[in-house]
């Protein structure tokens, strides 16, 4: 009886241990998440800019001008970015992207599309051996940010990993798509894989009027404008897709947390419900042995 209690005794100060670390676990995924969500909705608002910079080319550009690289259904050459995590404690977060990574591989499969020239690049070890799971070739794999600082690193060395794949390629002949799992309603979170390039027609859609008096008008040369407005919107979608991404991780991590916490919670419970049995059990066998030493 006594080791009984000395064991459940060991095992509600592991458990207690075991509490802390989760509680400290869940309180980083909170406060790690804050900062990426924060880049997330500022990276919204330069996309915006980005947007009218893109309507006030066209606009300026409109007598003769034809779209570039817009509206493209079948490039020849494919690269898919996919943002995974390295982290560890959020459950099957590089599984589920993987899984879908898989499936638009296997729709450009079923739709005639040659695959022999899609490139991945992934972002993680973690993610890389989820993809290779799944019968993927990773050409190139990227560190993940360690933090909010690194979300524009990541940014910028995707965006340079694009330019160098398209090897001077039309962004016709260019497909590129992001692959990154965002939040969905509930708690719930959803992975997703969106089309970068060829750009949506609708980007270089001249509006019949400007909304001012000022009309737009730019210094440089019309090919070099139209580089770096690509290069902007290249940069600012991959920030954006990795902070969604990074909020997201941390968000899947605060939820396992919080079950963890509470599977401990219910444990502890349990476990003080046995000590008290076996602590009344004790009591009762010692007063037993007196009522019997005394008769």
């Amino acid at each position: 009886m006594a080791q009984s209690l000395e064991a459940l005794t060991r095992q509600g100060q592991t458990l207690a241990s075991i509490r802390g670390i989760v509680r400290t676990m869940k309180s980083l995924a909170a406060i790690n998440a804050a900062p990426y969500e924060e880049a997330a909705m500022a990276i919204e608002a330069y996309q915006a800019t980005i947007r009218r910079g893109f309507s006030a080319f066209a606009y300026r550009m409109r007598s003769g001008w034809q779209v570039v690289g817009a509206g493209a259904a079948d490039p020849s050459h494919r690269i898919v970015v996919a943002f995974g995590s390295d982290h560890g404690f959020c459950g099957n977060y590089n599984e589920l992207l993987a899984a879908e990574v898989s499936r638009l591989h296997a729709r450009m499969s079923a739709a005639g599309r040659p695959t022999g020239g899609l490139q991945v690049l992934c972002v993680g070890a973690r993610m890389q051996a989820a993809l290779e799971g799944h019968g993927l070739v990773v050409a190139q794999r990227l560190l993940p940010p360690a933090s909010v600082d690194g979300v524009a690193r990541l940014a910028s060395e995707v965006v340079a990993q694009i330019e160098r794949r398209s090897r001077g390629r039309p962004l016709t002949q260019l497909g590129v798509w992001l692959a990154y799992t965002r939040r969905a309603g509930h708690g719930m979170r959803t992975p997703v894989v969106s089309r970068l390039l060829p750009l949506p027609p609708a980007l270089l859609q001249a509006p019949d009027r400007w909304p001012s008096r000022a009309l737009p008008d730019f210094t440089l040369a019309p090919a070099a404008q139209l580089s770096a407005l690509v290069r902007h919107h290249l940069f600012a979608s991959v920030f954006r897709a990795s902070a969604e991404a990074m909020v997201t991780e941390n968000a899947a991590r605060l939820a396992l947390m919080q079950q963890a916490e509470q599977s401990v919670d219910e444990r502890l419970a349990q476990l003080g419900r046995e000590l008290s049995a076996v602590r009344q059990d004790q009591i009762t066998q010692e007063i037993m042995d007196i009522i019997i030493a005394h008769e």
